[in-house]
């Protein structure tokens, strides 16, 4: 799970970095999905029979919440905020997206004690929003606005994998595939714009690393494996040191700064993480 919050800071930094890059969100989706499909395909014959018995709302979960509508709602977001927006909205808030779905799907409700614990997380979010609300207010707003649907696309797609009852590898290939093929899908028909061939392999190469490599396959695998073995709520509260680290990584990669108030916000999350882990 350490290295899946990791993977996630770097997901965040790297959504902020396609604005600064000649590819289009377009391009960085086929890499995200097209790469784990590439490596994973090999394991779908001995997982067909296993992804055939995975109810339709499930698979609906985890296409939804981790696939293409996740990948465009964060880009697209991102691309108006910041790092710090990506990770704290997305990554910050899922424990309470998890929460809010659990109630709605499985009529599961929250204990006192995590309650707690997610309201100290979400309050460590609004320091770290309020610390790095320099744009525009209007873009701020919409940007804000996509990011929090998308935390609410992930936690749909945490509880997903949790119903579906795939292995890692199973779940890995339920995301990528079809999603690698509606994306080509939509690049094919000029439904999404697409940058392919006017960028280098070397331009392309953070991203094959980044959102390729490590959210498409190592993340995948290793979120999938914690969902296992954690609870839900467990994982997706670890999941929200991830704005801390995504706050950290802006500073030297993308010139954003430290202030206080982001130090604060990453001590307050801190401290939210370690309770929901005792509740």
């Amino acid at each position: 799970m350490v290295l899946t919050v990791l993977i996630w800071a770097g997901f965040a930094l790297s959504i902020r970095a396609i604005g600064a890059s000649p590819l289009a969100p377009a391009d960085v989706a086929l890499i995200r999905f097209g790469l784990p499909t590439l490596l994973l395909l090999p394991f779908l014959p001995s997982r067909w029979a296993m992804l055939r018995r995975v109810k339709p709302l499930s698979a609906l979960m985890i296409l939804m919440g981790g696939g293409v509508p996740f990948f465009f709602m964060a880009s697209a977001g991102g691309k108006v905020t910041s790092a710090a927006h990506v990770a704290s909205l997305i990554a910050g808030t899922t424990p309470l997206s998890v929460a809010l779905i659990a109630y709605v799907v499985d009529r599961q409700r929250m204990t006192a004690a995590r309650g707690r614990a997610i309201a100290l997380i979400l309050a460590g979010v609004l320091l770290l929003l309020v610390s790095q609300s320099h744009v525009s207010h209007g873009a701020f707003v919409g940007g804000a606005g996509l990011l929090l649907l998308a935390s609410l696309l992930w936690g749909s797609y945490t509880l997903g994998l949790r119903r579906a009852g795939l292995d890692a590898i199973g779940c890995a290939l339920l995301l990528s595939v079809p999603s690698f093929l509606l994306t080509a899908l939509l690049v094919s028909l000029g439904v999404v714009d697409s940058h392919v061939g006017q960028f280098t392999v070397a331009n392309a190469m953070p991203f094959l690393l980044a959102q390729g490599l490590g959210v498409g396959v190592i993340s995948s695998l290793s979120y999938a494996l914690a969902i296992r073995h954690l609870d839900t709520p467990r994982c997706s509260a670890i999941g929200s040191l991830a704005p801390a680290l995504a706050c950290l990584g802006a500073v030297p990669l993308l010139g954003e700064s430290l202030t206080l108030a982001v130090a604060c916000g990453i001590a307050v999350i801190t401290a939210g993480v370690i309770l929901a882990n005792r509740a």
